[in-house]
């Protein structure tokens, strides 16, 4: 650990509860606080929370409306009311993907989103010179005043409203990507684990008390590393490994976030409309032992592919991997898997994998 490593608002309540701290996208962040099993476990089971934090909040005002219509893939004339949230991506005039990200329409015309934390200052740097080219009147600020804490699982809400009770009221009919403002509290029901729950914005300096308060109440802390085999099970995309600068939605399995329905000119819709991808985002299961990890060349009868994401699903207890490969390649065909030099057996299905703590793809 080196001390240019950035920090969280909750680094030191990591510490003093034991977490293992790695690097990750120059951040000083937990990965596990002693079992990475167990944490993935309580989150698919009870409740888990995850400090986010290094993730960018960013708020846009003036004209950000057509703003966000010209940078932004889906439409953010969608959201109708304030508190309405959508998954979108940034691409270039390419149609590769810049960063995926959530959009919040607030009151007055405001927004807010949440980007990458390896990409945030390249997404504020694109997002800047866009603004300067043709609508330098929007403001973009970005709130490094903001901690995010997640809170997921089946459990999560009712954890949450035994730890804060007078938050039921404004919370408990939130549907899934809606959020609520209360005073500097911003809750919405949003998450990367596959379960319910919810995603928290506060002041950094209240960051602490609201995590001792959640674990009082059997929230118990988790990790990247269950994070991650959350997100691969429940078959969400992890910028840098299924999308890049050079990877278009349409092969990452994110077409249903690209609208074309209208005749907005956004950034990358001329690229989009004259691909024809040979590549297709599917998921794949091992048959034979080992596991999967990105970069694993794979074999099908309609040609070579690649693993973008892979690993070993505790819900399934086998290995499970994303992957792009020929678009010809069905779900349910087969596939191999080169691992350390010899072909091992898979099979191709359509992710996600677990949702809800269900097992949605078989063997």
């Amino acid at each position: 650990m080196t001390d240019a490593l950035r920090q969280t608002p909750l680094h030191a309540i990591h510490i003093e509860m034991g977490a293992r701290m790695v690097d990750f996208a120059g951040w000083s962040m937990p990965v596990h606080y002693g079992s990475q099993l167990e944490e993935h476990t309580q989150v698919r089971s009870d409740a888990g929370m995850f400090d986010v934090s290094h993730m960018q909040a960013v708020d846009f005002e003036g004209a950000a409306r057509c703003f966000l219509r010209r940078v932004l893939a889906n439409d953010v004339a969608r959201l109708q009311q304030a508190g309405k949230a959508l998954y979108t991506c940034m691409l270039g005039e390419n149609g590769g993907v810049l960063d995926d990200l959530i959009v919040y329409a607030r009151c007055a015309g405001e927004y807010r989103a949440v980007v990458n934390a390896g990409t945030a200052s390249k997404d504020l740097a694109w997002l800047t010179a866009q603004r300067a080219h043709c609508a330098s009147q929007v403001e973009l600020t970005p709130r490094a005043d903001l901690a995010i804490i997640a809170v997921q699982g089946p459990r999560a809400r009712e954890n949450f409203w035994a730890a804060f009770p007078d938050m039921r009221a404004v919370t408990e009919r939130l549907s899934n990507f809606e959020a609520v403002e209360v005073g500097d509290t911003f809750i919405a029901r949003t998450g990367y684990t596959g379960e319910d729950g919810f995603e928290i914005m506060i002041p950094a300096e209240k960051a602490e008390s609201l995590w001792v308060t959640l674990a009082q109440h059997g929230v118990r802390p988790a990790g990247l590393g269950a994070r991650d085999t959350l997100r691969l099970e429940a078959g969400m995309n992890l910028y840098g490994h299924e999308m890049d600068e050079q990877v278009t939605p349409f092969e990452c399995g994110l077409a249903w976030t690209v609208d074309l329905k209208t005749d907005r000119a956004f950034i990358g819709r001329h690229a989009l409309e004259r691909s024809r991808p040979e590549k297709k985002l599917v998921g794949l299961i091992l048959h034979d032992r080992g596991v999967m990890r990105a970069h694993q060349r794979v074999r099908t009868q309609s040609g070579e592919g690649e693993i973008t994401s892979g690993g070993f699903s505790p819900t399934m207890n086998r290995s499970i991997a994303l992957a792009r490969i020929p678009v010809d390649a069905g779900a349910g065909t087969d596939a191999e898997i080169e691992m350390r030099g010899k072909w091992l057996k898979a099979k191709v299905v359509k992710p996600p994998f677990v949702r809800h703590g269900k097992v949605l793809t078989q063997p």
